[in-house]
C-alpha cells in the first residue's frame, strides 16, 4: 500500500505549505501539488489518479482541494474505486477504506441522483406547461443534451457561479451554452417528453378549446 498526497491552491499568490505539512505529518511522502483554480485544468491530479493501484490511498487536506463540485467528487471517487484505491481527508470524516466512508459515498451519490431527478422533473413540468400554452421549438440537434442543459441552467440560477465558470466546469464555452439555449427555444417539434405524458397533454389541449 502506498500513500499519495494531493495539494492545491487556487492562485499563484497562495502557497500549499499548510497542506504539505499536514500530509507529511500523516506519513505521506509522494505529494502532487499545483496552483490552479477549481475550474481550471488539473494535470497533476490526473497524473496522480493514473498511478493509483489496488490498496493505495489518496490523501488530501480537504475534499474541496480535489473536487470542484459534488458531480466532480463522485467522478473522482469512482476513478479511485476502479483502481482499487481509497480516498482519505485529513480534516473531514471521509475515508473510503472503511465501511463508514463507503456509506458516505453512497449517500453522496443518492443526493446527487435526487438532485438530478428533481431538476429533470422541473424541466419536464416547464416543458409541458409551455407546450400547453402553444410554445414550440425547432432547429438543428443540440451538441449539449437537454438533460445537461437543464443542469447547467439550474447551476446558473442558484446564483453562485457565472456563466463562464459553469461553462468551464462542463468543458464548454459560454457561447456554446447560450447557443444551445437559443436553439432549444426554436425547436418546432415540441419538447422531448416521457411518452406517458402524451395522453395528458392531448386531453389538456382538447379541454382548452
Amino acid at each position: 500500500m502506498a500513500l499519495y498526497g494531493y495539494a492545491r491552491v487556487s492562485s499563484r499568490d497562495q502557497e500549499t505549505h499548510l497542506q504539505i505539512d499536514a500530509l507529511q505529518a500523516h506519513g505521506v511522502v509522494v505529494i502532487y501539488q499545483e496552483k490552479t483554480s477549481s475550474v481550471g485544468a488539473r494535470p497533476e491530479l490526473h497524473k496522480l489518479l493514473a498511478v493509483l493501484r489496488r490498496g493505495d490511498v489518496l490523501v488530501v487536506y480537504k475534499m474541496d482541494r480535489v473536487a470542484r463540485s459534488l458531480k466532480d467528487l463522485l467522478n473522482i471517487l469512482d476513478r479511485v474505486q476502479q483502481a482499487g484505491a481509497a480516498v482519505r481527508s485529513l480534516t473531514e470524516p471521509l475515508d473510503t477504506s472503511g465501511p463508514i466512508g463507503l456509506f458516505m459515498v453512497q449517500v453522496l451519490g443518492a443526493v446527487a441522483q435526487l438532485e438530478r431527478s428533481m431538476i429533470r422533473e422541473r424541466a419536464v413540468a416547464g416543458q409541458v406547461a409551455a407546450r400547453l400554452r402553444g410554445v414550440t421549438w425547432g432547429g438543428r440537434p443540440l451538441v449539449i443534451t437537454d438533460e445537461d442543459l437543464e443542469l447547467i441552467n439550474a447551476e446558473y440560477h442558484l446564483g453562485e457561479s457565472t456563466w463562464r465558470e459553469i461553462a468551464s466546469r462542463w468543458g464548454l464555452t459560454v457561447k456554446q451554452v447560450h447557443r444551445a439555449n437559443a436553439r432549444r427555444k426554436k425547436r418546432a417539434d415540441g419538447p422531448v417528453l416521457p411518452p406517458v405524458l402524451g395522453p395528458y397533454i392531448e386531453a389538456a389541449s382538447k379541454s382548452s378549446h
